[in-house]
């Protein structure tokens, strides 16, 4: 029985999108390029992943030529935010609260980190939106 497909992104389909953000739109033969210093992915991988990402609702693309060009249409923070969902959904019982407390208590921020989100939480009580 196959699996599911995953709403978020894997690490391929990460790669590719960071590619796809940057550039708004590109070829096959344009991802694999950019990759190719970190990456070494073949154009075939790049194309059944692309395909993948297109299935899941997250790019689309038109033929030219013979050449499939691919542009972005969920944006990076329309990514962060669900696969956050997912993660709080999972590990967190769906509560920020609890996310926030284990960032805090983990040492995973920093005195920088902390006085941002003050000053974000203290503009979100005033109703200022900019």
């Amino acid at each position: 029985m196959a699996r599911p497909k995953a709403e978020n992104l894997t690490v391929a389909e990460h790669r590719i999108m960071q590619v796809l953000w940057e550039k708004n739109e590109a070829t096959v033969r344009d991802i694999t390029d950019a990759l190719a210093q970190k990456h070494n992915l073949a154009y075939t991988t790049v194309l059944t992943t692309t395909r993948i990402l297109a299935d899941k609702g997250y790019v689309e693309f038109h033929k030219d030529g013979r050449s499939h060009v691919f542009r972005p249409l969920v944006t990076k923070s329309k990514a962060r935010s669900n696969a956050l969902k997912t993660l709080m959904g999972n590990l967190f019982d769906g509560s920020p609260r609890l996310l926030a407390q284990h960032l805090i208590e983990a040492d995973e921020l920093s005195g920088e980190d902390i006085a941002a989100l003050r000053a974000l939480l203290a503009r979100d009580e005033k109703g200022d939106t900019q």
